[in-house]
Parts: structure tokens; C-alpha cells; sequence
């Protein structure tokens, strides 16, 4: 009699504990009161991590993350600009997969205009607030453009050469070529290279009629833009790829519901493990604990943070948890590291593993398109601090080094053994699949302290991996999707900042 496949609802209805595999222990360790009373404690220290996690990101100031913001916002609207100039050159194809992904160039100009008003408000610096009034003026808006430019006088913060700049640029008036030549050398003076500057140099030019200086910055806005198409470019191809290849892994899967209930299982036990939950949840609390004092104490130790040690913080502040884990459950079931969780797989083709890990990829693509078009339907957005990472853009090689490896590497590994390996697997012993990954899934989402939109995209990639993990019974998918994932992400950064 063929067995039949389970989607994600019927995992409901898979019985909670293979009682077969449940191996009996003497008393816990954990069973005394004082032990109650510890985890009790340790409970408090992880919920007032996370607690505080959640109101930082809510109440502090998104800009107050970095100590030049203007720095920052100068260079990712700038190079987003660019990005969006060269789409008119590159290939039609090229230019309908940038607008379907992530808008056009309108709705490129309102983030920015949005990003530099919050900015503007904060900041006495005179050259965000000229920024704001050239992205409205490059815009269409060029009556807001003149307008923000006026307010600045009554405000009692510059001279009148800003405004100068802003009214010849975009204003009524004529201009005459001795005043555009005048108004060019006071910008070059007064604003460093880059998009800005070009723009706003590119319109005094036209306004004076000086087409040999418009024609050269028109050249160099040109360059800039073909050079930023060429860093993504690539990326763009590789995330085209994994989708369409991807979403054809998908639809075999789904095809062959029906047929095989293990079609995708490359290891056991998987979950739920063959360990107490009790004692498991009470070594969670006190492994948690331990690796919140950890980080605590690398944020708070300057030497620490800014040394090289800082790579492995991740690493440390979980080897307590793994220690406790393997002590206390996987030894006493019978297992090891690599039985337990699925890392040493006997007998399993490269290619079936590949398929299953593009095909998790791919369903990861598919909901953060479908997110980024809900969030631009209800007119929400990630806010810009989130992404942007100055250890990415502007660090020294030794800190980029760090920050890949924290990425790329120990983040993946270390995240997937303690959400999903454990905390996952451990409320598979009481709930169904959908509670379970629902659970684990919100936390790991919340201790990243994003906004709505960023929490929603964290949650949507923890429960596929918990899913993944559910049908095959082997972290190594989920691992490899999420240092995928990372990749993709600092790859995207690097490109269009760096």
C-alpha cells in the first residue's frame, strides 16, 4: 500500500512523540526545586533580552545606529539613484525584472525624499537639507524644491548660497552664464562629488546653457550608473536563477504530494527528538541565559568589540547551550552533534540535497516579493538603517572579514542549531507543526529588533527553515538556505555601496 505525502497542514496531524524512539532516563537534574527556581531566573534574564531588543527597535531613533547618518544616507540614495539611471541603458529585460522586484524610478524618489525629510528634521546639517531640495527638484517638484529652499533663511541656518543654488537650479528666473559659471564654482566649493553634486551641476549647466560642461557630467552620471548596473547585475542573474530553477523543485514537490511521505526525508530521528522536553526547555533557559550575559559582555568591553575576538561572538555565546544540549540530551538518547540534528548524512545524493536547498531559496524569493508588493500596496517600507551595514561599505578589510564571517557563516550555523534544532524541535514534543514553528519563529524574528516589514521577512525565512527541517530531518537545508540567504544580502550591500 503507498504511503501519502504531507503538506504542511497534514504535519499537523502527525503523531506529536514516536514513542519508540523516546529513550527513558533516570531523574533529571533539572527536577528539584532549586533547579525550578534557576531556570525561573533564567527565564527572566531571556525575556528581558528580548524585551529590551523589542522597545530599542521600537522607541530609540533609527538614525541614532550610526554616528554619521548623513554619511550613510548620502551614500545609499546616491548609489540608488545611480541604479536607477543606469536601468535606461541596460537590456529590456533588465529594466521589467528591476520594476516588477523593486519599483521604478518614481517610487525610488519618493523613498529618498521620505528618508531625507526624517533626516532633515534631526539634523542641522545644511547639506541634507540641500539634498532634500534637489531630490524634489530632480523629482518634478520643483515648486517644493524652491519653497524648502526659501524656508531655510527664516530659519536662520545658511547663508544665501544654498538657496542660490536651489533657485537658479530649479526657479523661474533665467540664468545667465556668468552667474551659472559663478553658481558652479561655489557648488564645487561648497558640496563634494557624487550624485548630488552632479545633478545639481548638471541643471545649473542646462539653465546657463553650457553644454560642454552639461555634456561631461552627463558622461560622468553615466559612468557612475553603468559601473553600479555592473556590481548588481550579476546578483540580479543569480536571484533570476535560483528562482526560476527553484520554483521548478517546488512543483515537483508538490506534484509528487500523494505519492511518498518521505520524499524529502534525508535523516532521522529529526523531530520530534527522542529527548525529555522538560529537561530540554529547562537547558534552553539556562543556555540562552549564559549566551545573553556573553554578548552582554562583548557590547559593553570596547576592547572586545572592536578587536578581532568580536568574530566569534556569536560562536561563544552559544557553545554554553551546546554543551548543556549535548550533555543532557543528545548523550543520554544515544546521539551525537551530527546524528542529532542531522549534520552526517549517509547515503544522500548531492543532487536531491541541492534540490531540496534551491527549492527552500526559492520559496524564500517568492514571499519577499510578495512582502515587498503588499508593504508598497499599504504604503509601508523598511526603514534604511536596517539594511545598511557601515562594516559592509566602508570598513577596514579585518572588519568586512568579521562581519562575512557573522553573516555568512556562524549566524547560519549557530541560529539554526538553537531555533530550529533545539527550541523548534523541543515544542514539536507538545505541539503541532504550525504552533511550534509559529513559536520558535516569532522569537528568533524579534531578537533581530526590525521593524514590521523586517520582522515579517525574518519570520517568513525562520518557518521555512523549521519546515525544511520538519520534512527532512537534517539542519544542513535550513543552514545552507540561510547562509544563502546572508550571501545574498551582504552581496547586494557590497555591491551597490561598496
Amino acid at each position: 500500500m503507498r504511503e501519502q505525502a504531507l503538506s504542511i497542514g497534514q504535519l499537523e496531524r502527525v503523531p506529536q512523540v514516536d514513542h519508540q524512539t523516546v529513550s527513558h532516563h533516570p531523574l533529571s537534574p533539572y527536577d528539584s526545586p532549586w533547579s525550578t527556581f534557576v531556570s525561573v531566573v533564567c527565564a527572566c534574564v531571556l525575556v528581558t533580552a528580548l524585551g529590551s531588543i523589542v522597545w530599542f527597535s521600537l522607541t530609540a531613533p533609527k538614525l541614532d545606529r550610526f554616528e554619521e547618518p548623513e554619511r550613510a544616507l548620502e551614500l545609499m540614495v546616491g548609489r540608488m539613484m545611480e541604479a536607477q539611471d543606469g536601468l535606461s541603458r541596460s537590456p529590456e529585460w533588465q529594466q521589467w525584472l528591476a520594476e516588477w522586484t523593486m519599483g521604478d524610478q518614481r517610487e525610488a524618489y519618493e523613498q529618498g525624499i521620505q528618508w531625507y525629510r526624517e533626516l532633515a528634521a534631526t539634523t542641522d546639517d545644511p547639506l541634507s537639507k540641500l539634498r532634500l531640495a534637489i531630490l524634489l527638484g530632480e523629482s518634478g517638484r520643483h515648486d517644493e524644491a524652491v519653497a524648502e529652499a526659501e524656508r531655510w533663511q527664516d530659519q536662520g541656518l545658511y547663508t544665501g548660497l544654498f538657496e542660490q543654488l536651489i533657485v537658479a537650479a530649479y526657479g523661474s528666473q533665467p540664468l545667465s552664464p556668468a552667474q551659472e559659471a559663478d553658481l558652479q564654482a561655489a557648488l564645487a566649493e561648497a558640496m563634494p562629488s557624487g550624485w548630488f553634486y552632479n545633478q545639481l551641476s548638471a541643471r545649473l549647466a542646462q539653465r546657463g546653457g553650457d553644454h560642454a560642461l552639461l555634456t561631461t557630467v552627463e558622461q560622468q552620471n553615466a559612468g557612475n550608473a553603468d559601473h553600479v548596473q555592473q556590481g548588481i547585475r550579476p546578483l540580479i542573474v543569480t536571484e533570476v536563477i535560483c528562482l526560476l530553477v527553484g520554483s521548478v523543485m517546488l512543483l515537483g514537490i508538490v506534484r509528487l504530494q500523494g505519492q511518498r511521505v518521505d520524499i524529502l526525508r534525508i535523516h532521522r530521528p529529526g523531530v520530534p527528538p527522542p529527548w525529555s522536553g522538560r529537561t530540554a526547555m529547562a537547558v534552553i533557559l539556562r543556555g540562552g541565559a549564559l549566551g545573553v550575559v556573553t554578548t552582554v559582555a562583548f557590547l559593553t568591553v570596547p576592547s572586545l568589540a572592536q578587536s578581532l575576538v568580536s568574530a566569534f561572538v556569536i560562536p561563544l555565546a552559544n557553545i554554553p547551550l551546546l554543551i548543556l544540549a549535548y550533555v543532557h540530551l543528545l548523550k543520554p538518547a544515544g546521539l551525537t552533534f551530527w546524528t542529532g540534528f542531522g549534520l552526517r548524512m549517509k547515503n544522500v545524493h548531492p543532487g536531491r540535497l541541492a534540490c531540496i536547498i534551491i527549492a527552500v531559496v526559492a520559496a524564500g524569493l517568492w514571499g519577499e516579493w510578495v512582502l515587498g508588493r503588499t508593504a508598497e500596496f499599504l504604503d509601508v517600507s523598511n526603514h534604511w538603517t536596517e539594511w545598511f551595514d557601515p562594516n559592509l561599505v566602508w570598513a577596514s578589510t579585518p572588519k568586512l572579514t568579521v562581519s562575512l564571517l557573522e553573516y555568512i557563516l556562524f549566524a547560519p550555523i549557530f541560529e539554526e542549531l538553537a531555533f530550529r534544532g533545539l527550541l523548534y524541535a523541543t515544542l514539536r514534543r507538545r505541539l503541532t507543526f504550525v504552533p511550534a514553528a509559529i513559536i520558535s519563529t516569532s522569537i528568533f524574528a524579534l531578537a533581530h529588533g526590525y521593524s514590521l516589514i523586517g520582522f515579517i521577512s525574518v519570520f517568513w525565512s525562520g518557518f521555512l527553515w523549521a519546515w525544511i527541517y520538519e520534512r527532512t530531518g537534517s539542519l544542513i537545508p535550513g543552514m545552507v538556505a540561510h547562509a544563502m540567504n546572508n550571501l545574498l544580502v551582504c552581496l547586494t550591500v557590497m555591491a551597490l555601496l561598496g
